[in-house]
């Protein structure tokens, strides 16, 4: 039984995690150039590098569907440079889980599949996807409404040890980016972490660099580009976080409420 992923961020990559470890089999898909942040957590690795491991599971590449199948015959977590899903599709998944973020819904239809689960705003259950799951850090954070939307997005970070947007690294403006700086480093306020051809890009606090941009990515003013935690936990780069897992939790949660009303019988790995 084959769920498909939308996205292999670090969000997607919780979902892909707990899902993998319930029994399972997985795709997912992203961006030929993925422009994930998190890259020491991120399955999206494995379209650059061929493949990847986050804590216990692999995920590999695989460009067409029967390199999907083999991959996921091997136990592992099959990615595909496919943002448009038309290699996803053609395995016919059971459920399509859409863990892109955008903020809105990029095409997600409730036919996709049996069953379809929206992550955070965007979507609106009964709609364009059976389930929605909460992405709002607080009380609500990974729960699943059957009825409606998920909170609206502030466009402000969760909040870490008391700081919010100052934990962010933006792009000064449009070009090349190219880090200094690597992830798992300690860095100090208004220490350059990267440069956008030649401008820096300059982290506000002190803390352990969660998050960065891959070198050779084109932005614009303003992208995101990296994350400063400023708990300064260096084991948090490699681990999958709280909120990937919580999130990854109630996307588990929706797909087997379906199930059980539809009667799909499964089987593990």
């Amino acid at each position: 039984m084959i769920i498909w992923v939308r996205g292999a961020g670090d969000i997607a990559t919780g979902i892909a995690f707990r899902l993998h470890k319930s029994g399972f089999s997985v795709v997912m898909s992203d961006l030929a150039q993925p422009t994930s942040i998190r890259r020491t957590i991120c399955f999206s690795e494995a379209i650059i590098k061929g493949e990847t491991t986050v804590e216990d599971i692999t995920a590999r590449f695989a460009a067409d569907a029967p390199e999907a199948e083999a991959v996921i015959a091997r136990g592992e977590i099959a990615v595909l440079a496919d943002p448009e899903g038309k290699i996803a599709r053609a395995l016919k998944p059971v459920a399509v889980i859409d863990a892109i973020l955008a903020k809105r819904n990029l095409g997600t239809r409730m036919d996709d599949a049996e069953t379809v689960v929206g992550i955070g705003p965007g979507f609106t259950a009964g709609v364009d996807c059976h389930a929605v799951v909460e992405t709002m850090r607080g009380h609500t954070l990974g729960r699943v409404y059957y009825d409606g939307t998920a909170l609206p997005d502030t466009g402000i970070p969760g909040n870490i040890a008391g700081f919010t947007l100052e934990r962010l690294l933006r792009a000064p403006r449009a070009g090349v980016f190219r880090g200094v700086k690597q992830i798992g480093d300690v860095v100090e306020p208004n220490e350059i972490c990267a440069y956008v051809d030649g401008e820096p890009v300059v982290s506000r606090i002190r803390g352990v660099l969660r998050g960065l941009l891959p070198d050779g990515i084109a932005v614009y003013e303003g992208m995101k580009s990296g994350d400063v935690d400023p708990r300064c936990e260096r084991s948090h780069c490699f681990t999958v976080s709280d909120k990937a897992l919580t999130i990854g939790g109630g996307a588990l949660e929706a797909v087997l409420h379906r199930l059980s009303l539809g009667g799909y019988k499964w089987k593990r790995k």
